[in-house]
């Protein structure tokens, strides 16, 4: 046996409350290393935090393909780690392997049917980005762009929430595929400069301190083709208010919507509605779970453009598992720019 960490689920912040860290609570957990035919010892290097995993705390999550986190067991979502041992034949010590269903432990025993084995070369070593720009968010941006922005050459395009790891990714996907004009929305001056100096965006808008239909319509003269939607509620409205006629709304998130009792996707205001309508702007829920049969050949693509410097990668790194709830609100509330990872062990 040994004796490892894990973080488990303390306590729910209510349907329409924001979470806490204090939802959260460290253990220790003596681990048995006995492995059953088919079972991985994994040590976890990296672990994720991601904004769908907010309606994960509540009892009920709202949808058929996400199952509520249960009380005082151990949190799950995304990881990255080492095989320490395997009865698996599929996986052999030494191996980098992640998984969607990785528990927040510094140590754990997994069936090796969750397991995914990686290539540390398709990132260079940078092991963090299967978590980020060449793993699930960065397959959301490609596929999401891909499936439902329709980009042609000269298009406008606005992204929301664009200074995260899905919308950062998002917005160079939309350059490289032919958009003459990327306009980032975020909240906060130092975000705005890091998506037009690092990334390359034609321009941010800063939701907290800017006017955003004035600074909107300053940005985009010719009016919005592609609207990448991170955010929902107010910032979507006005947006779309912007939009040209056969123009798409590709909704991937409402992060702003996450902490109330509402159905997904959450309503529009009458005002958007109509202009949805009168406009024939399309507005289909994305999901990238419905295009897994394209992922390894997305993940190759985007390790592609990260490793050639066509797309760059932003990270906010918090270290250790004693911080995964603190990483975790910090993220719902915007407090990264790039991708939330929490670095594990070395």
């Amino acid at each position: 046996t040994m004796n490892v960490q894990r973080v488990v689920l303390a306590s729910r912040p209510g349907k329409n409350g924001a979470p806490v860290p204090e939802n959260f609570r460290l253990e220790e957990k003596t681990l048995s290393t006995e492995l059953k035919e088919g079972e991985v010892l994994v040590k976890t290097l990296y672990l994720s935090v991601d904004p769908y995993m907010r309606c994960r705390m509540n009892d009920d999550t709202g949808t058929d393909y996400l199952r509520p986190w249960p009380l005082s067991e151990p949190v799950d979502g995304g990881g990255v780690g080492l095989v320490q041992s395997s009865l698996c034949g599929s996986f052999s010590e030494g191996d980098v392997v992640t998984s969607f269903n990785w528990p927040w432990q510094t140590y754990a025993v997994l069936k090796g049917a969750v397991l995914q084995k990686l290539d540390p070369k398709l990132v260079d070593g940078h092991l963090s980005y299967f978590l980020g720009a060449v793993g699930m968010p960065g397959l959301t941006a490609l596929f999401g762009v891909r499936e439902k922005g329709h980009v042609k050459k000269g298009h406008t395009m606005v992204v929301s929430g664009a200074a995260g790891a899905c919308g950062s990714i998002a917005g160079q996907v939309g350059r490289l595929d032919g958009c003459s004009v990327v306009v980032g929305i975020c909240g906060s001056g130092e975000k705005c400069r890091a998506l037009v100096e690092d990334l390359g965006f034609s321009a941010a808008v800063d939701y907290r301190q800017d006017d955003v239909a004035a600074r909107l319509k300053q940005c985009c003269p010719k009016g919005v083709d592609v609207y990448f939607d991170n955010v929902g509620g107010d910032i979507s409205d006005t947006v779309i208010s912007q939009m040209n006629k056969n123009s798409h709304v590709i909704l991937c998130g409402q992060i702003s919507q996450y902490n109330k009792d509402v159905p997904y996707p959450p309503p529009l205001s009458e005002e958007a509605q109509k202009c949805l309508v009168s406009n024939s702007i399309t507005r289909e829920r994305f999901m990238v779970l419905n295009y897994m049969d394209k992922a390894d050949a997305g993940m190759f693509e985007l390790s592609q453009l990260v490793r050639s410097g066509q797309v760059k990668v932003l990270e906010t790194v918090e270290n250790g598992i004693e911080n995964m709830g603190v990483a975790f609100c910090s993220m719902m509330k915007g407090g990264n720019i790039g991708k939330q990872i929490i670095k594990i062990s070395d």
